[in-house]
């Protein structure tokens, strides 16, 4: 089979573009689109929903998109030491594809009950963000 040459006018290539944020807002306890959000709130709930959707069980998403923070706390042998060693680790994996952020750090930690209380800082294009889960 011989190779077809398709000529591509250098004038009509250009550079890749920041994609707008402009999203729909998720409900994600009650499972329902409530609107839309841009920019630093869409940022947000860009982090909490890569941070809740388990990494390689959702059909939807390639194994690029997810985390496994909740596979490791649930773990039966995961004590508070282990889970503060993996998490960062998980969530910055877990975050990495998104442009948008910039830096992810100053990481905290509280158990209560059995639930972990993660609370850590991002530096993202839109300025700076706090983000808490409970886990």
């Amino acid at each position: 089979m011989e190779a077809t040459y398709i000529p591509i006018p250098i004038e009509t290539v250009s550079e890749a573009e920041e994609q707008p944020s402009l999203t729909y807002r998720l409900d994600l306890e009650a499972g329902r689109i409530v609107g839309r959000v841009d920019e630093l709130e869409a940022v947000n709930q860009a982090i909490r929903k890569a941070i809740l959707t388990p990494r390689f069980k959702c059909l939807i998403y390639d194994n690029q998109y997810g985390s496994e923070v909740e596979e490791a706390i649930i773990s039966k042998d995961a004590d508070p030491e282990y889970i503060e060693a993996v998490t960062e680790g998980f969530i910055k994996d877990a975050l990495r594809p998104d442009t948008r952020i910039l830096s992810i750090y100053d990481f905290r930690f509280e158990f209560r009950e059995d639930a972990a209380h993660i609370s850590f800082r991002a530096d993202t294009i839109f300025g700076e963000t706090e983000i808490e889960e409970v886990i």
